[in-house]
């Protein structure tokens, strides 16, 4: 009886090898899909580098500005996308140092639920919400 107490009473702190194995394998899933995307943006980029005869495109001035303002939030998506990926790749050294899923602000583990969702997440949503 004392055991089973001692069992109900030891709180889980790190994520068993084989949870790992799962959220590594989610992580690479969503690298992959994540640089597919940057890649689809950079080509998007370069298509629209190479307009053809820009004496031709001289006299387009509100479709400049319009795949101006495109160019500029293709950009944007781009770097969000290469900030993505860097966290999915540090989430992946987390996880070869068994630290994944701690939350880094309290020290508890994050809900498996939560790390299915937001894979690269270093804080439980206690912590994040109570951030300014």
């Amino acid at each position: 009886m004392f055991q089973d107490i001692m069992q109900t009473e030891k709180v889980k702190t790190k994520y068993t090898d084989s949870e790992l194995v799962e959220f590594r394998d989610v992580i690479n899933a969503k690298i992959k899909a994540a640089r597919e995307e940057l890649q689809d943006l950079a080509g998007s980029l370069n298509s629209s580098n190479t307009n053809g005869d820009e004496a031709a495109i001289a006299g387009k001035t509100l479709e400049d500005g319009s795949a101006t303002m495109e160019k500029e939030q293709t950009n944007q998506l781009a770097a969000r996308q290469k900030k993505f990926i860097e966290q999915l790749e540090a989430a992946l050294t987390r996880i070869e140092n068994k630290t994944y899923g701690i939350c880094r602000t309290t020290g508890t583990l994050i809900p498996r639920e939560r790390l299915l969702a937001v894979p690269h997440t270093t804080q439980s949503m206690e912590a994040k919400l109570k951030q300014p």
